[in-house]
């Protein structure tokens, strides 16, 4: 998408603290219609926060709520799902994919219970510790779960970023040093919060921006010009298909062990149409992966 470029548009520069402001304030004005009522927000419970960001990464939200429901409700603390089996944790993983996040998450909880008395620690450097937990995880949790004022950057924030406030390509360093000069101190979650609403919304790979409440607030929107979110702050990098990948065909598996063990043959001929030597790979990744274990002929959910 590109918008008209106006005659009298300036040369696009990084905002200021007057544009910050500003935008902050229209931020604020138009957070209670972007609010979106997902069922972690507000929540006050670590653990159930650092859970949804964790279900969060490389999903769509929509498919995420259900799952994240029904896990805090089976798993409402970090010992509950250490003392869990991987098997019982994977269970409750079904529908959201790339299962290495669960082992990760099951890892973690363990790290919590035997290093940090149950409790989820606030600094990001020791979330960063955890595993599965990387800089966006770690930053999310922080303001979420404990209102530090730090900043959540993901591909929807990053996309406002280069647009709103830039008008121009940022690279991720660059889009870490203005989102973080962009928070604000007081109710930094809220801010953080909008922010994803926003992008999530509007802001999107393909924006909205005839509907955007922010839209008066933006360099784009007044300046015109290509898109600036294309191939800026790492928010255009296309995730491969997932019809017919790897991922698909590791996800079919595991859902075939969730219902007991199995030979190699037995599953090879349950997942009808995949060629025997792609199947005998997927397997020996997930008995790799350490979530699926071989005992004599037979494979199982790793215990």
């Amino acid at each position: 998408m590109t918008l008209p470029l106006r005659a009298d548009a300036p040369t696009a520069t990084t905002s200021g603290a007057s544009d910050h402001t500003a935008f902050r304030a229209a931020l604020r004005r138009a957070a209670p219609a972007l609010a979106r009522p997902l069922p972690w927000i507000g929540d006050e419970r670590p653990w159930a926060i650092l859970v949804s960001e964790v279900m969060l990464q490389q999903t769509q939200v929509t498919r995420v709520v259900e799952p994240w429901t029904l896990f805090m409700e089976r798993f409402p603390t970090p010992s509950s799902c250490a003392e869990a089996s991987l098997a019982e944790v994977l269970r409750a993983w079904t529908g959201l994919g790339y299962n290495r996040r669960a082992k990760a998450l099951h890892d973690a909880a363990r790290v919590l219970r035997d290093e940090y008395d149950d409790a989820v620690p606030r600094e990001v450097e020791l979330l960063r510790r955890l595993p599965g937990v990387g800089e966006y995880t770690a930053a999310a949790v922080a303001c979420f779960a404990y209102g530090e004022s730090i900043a959540v950057l993901d591909s929807n924030v990053g996309r406002i970023l280069a647009r709103a406030l830039a008008n121009r390509t940022l690279g991720r360093a660059e889009a870490r040093t203005l989102a973080t000069a962009l928070v604000p101190g007081r109710s930094p979650s809220a801010f953080n919060q909008a922010m994803l609403d926003l992008g999530a919304q509007f802001c999107r790979a393909s924006p909205r921006c005839d509907a955007c409440p922010l839209a008066g607030q933006c360099r784009w929107h007044r300046q015109g010009g290509a898109d600036p979110a294309l191939h800026s702050a790492g928010v255009s990098r296309p995730q491969s298909p997932f019809e017919g990948s790897n991922r698909q065909l590791r996800g079919r598996m595991l859902s075939v062990l969730r219902e007991g063990p199995h030979s190699r043959r037995r599953i090879g001929e349950r997942l009808v149409g995949v060629e025997p030597g792609r199947c005998d790979e997927a397997l020996d990744a997930l008995v790799h992966d350490g979530l699926v274990t071989q005992i004599g002929q037979r494979y199982s959910l790793r215990e």
